[in-house]
């Protein structure tokens, strides 16, 4: 039986945008909110890394990590990686995520739009080192690959994408759709391009994962968003089979109503979660700030910085973030900020290789 590969269609797709209307208002004035609230941050600084890694975390879970915010935040604090073990390659990958992000993001600042090469720049870094790391990262399939359960053949795929030499193609002509001004509204287009991606699968793995990246990317290029702290990802997870499905439903039967309605609100409901995280946040930033003085140091607002931007950390890796020199300065002011509760510690009894945790601010971060 001949295997019918599914083509996507030719972009602009027709969008009813009248029944979206309420929808995509929603959609804009929550990011609108968003954005307003983060420009106020007195340093964008104490967010950025843990929003980012929080997006990182979540993406990945859908490809079935099951790594936490808490597990990379700790390995990273200690500084060593077992890649050997699943534990070890599912951090490795969603740091790569991260690292992805972060390259993204500097490139756009750079001046440089959307293009192949930087979606291929993108797929490298987030193979690197890890599962897949054999599947031609940075490189388009050269194999015919689908979708479906484990141990399924082609025959019963739930979806096969279309044939590996029309990748460049379809690529290049979603790439001159991102960049182009043809659709009526951004986020609508932003739904469009992760569809459009997903269908196309030009990767043999991280297709999710580079689709995702892409949101981000194409909200911060368009300046929707002026930092990449919107972690959709986590509403797609939350809502992983109707993300599917939806997705699904534009392939299988052009639903593009279904989908955009479900980005739609997924945006809307992200960007509304993401004000209230940070305004949480900033609002124990700014009442830890008040009270400085009963630490009696000069440096208590430098760590209590440097907290904020590693929640997670040892001594070692502190003591680069806040900038305290002294090494001795910096034990007596972990050892007050402790006492005080401010930090605990997750190594209890350790004499060398102390770490500590921002457990106040790690709990707004996990909350569902």
């Amino acid at each position: 039986m001949a295997i019918k590969t599914h083509i996507p269609p030719k972009l602009p797709v027709k969008i009813h945008y009248e029944p979206l209307i309420s929808a995509i208002t929603k959609a804009h004035a929550s990011l609108a909110r968003l954005d307003a609230f983060i420009s106020q941050l007195p340093n964008p600084r104490l967010l950025s890394k843990t929003f980012i890694t929080k997006e990182a975390v979540m993406s990945s879970q859908i490809e079935g990590t099951e790594a936490s915010l808490l597990d990379v935040l700790e390995k990273e604090a200690k500084g060593l990686f077992e890649e050997e073990t699943s534990s070890g390659r599912d951090i490795r990958e969603i740091i790569n995520y991260r690292n992805a992000m972060e390259e993204g993001v500097r490139m756009i600042k750079d001046g440089k739009k959307i293009s192949e090469k930087l979606i291929l720049d993108l797929h490298k870094i987030l193979l690197h080192s890890v599962r897949g790391a054999d599947k031609k990262p940075g490189e388009f399939r050269q194999v015919q690959v689908y979708i479906g359960k484990p141990g399924m053949g082609i025959q019963q795929a739930s979806y096969i994408p279309p044939t590996y030499d029309k990748v460049p193609r379809l690529v290049t002509a979603l790439v001159e759709y991102m960049n182009s001004d043809v659709e009526k509204d951004p986020v609508v287009q932003a739904a469009v391009v992760h569809s459009q991606f997903e269908a196309i699968h030009p990767f043999i793995d991280g297709n999710g994962r580079v689709g995702r990246l892409l949101i981000s990317l194409f909200l911060f290029d368009r300046k929707l968003i002026n930092k990449p702290f919107l972690y959709v990802s986590e509403f797609f997870e939350a809502n992983r089979a109707e993300y599917y499905e939806r997705l699904k439903g534009v392939t299988d039967k052009g639903d593009w109503h279904g989908w955009v309605s479900f980005f739609l609100n997924a945006i809307d409901m992200q960007a509304m979660k993401v004000t209230k995280t940070a305004r949480d946040i900033l609002d124990i930033y700014h009442a830890e700030h008040a009270s400085l003085t009963r630490f009696n140091s000069v440096y208590a607002s430098d760590l209590l910085d440097a907290i904020f931007i590693m929640p997670v950390f040892s001594s070692n890796s502190i003591r680069l973030t806040s900038g305290i020199k002294n090494k001795q300065t910096l034990f007596t002011l972990l050892d007050k900020f402790a006492r005080d509760g401010l930090i605990v510690s997750l190594t209890p009894g350790a004499k060398r290789g102390k770490l500590y945790m921002f457990k106040r601010l790690l709990d707004i971060l996990e909350r569902r």
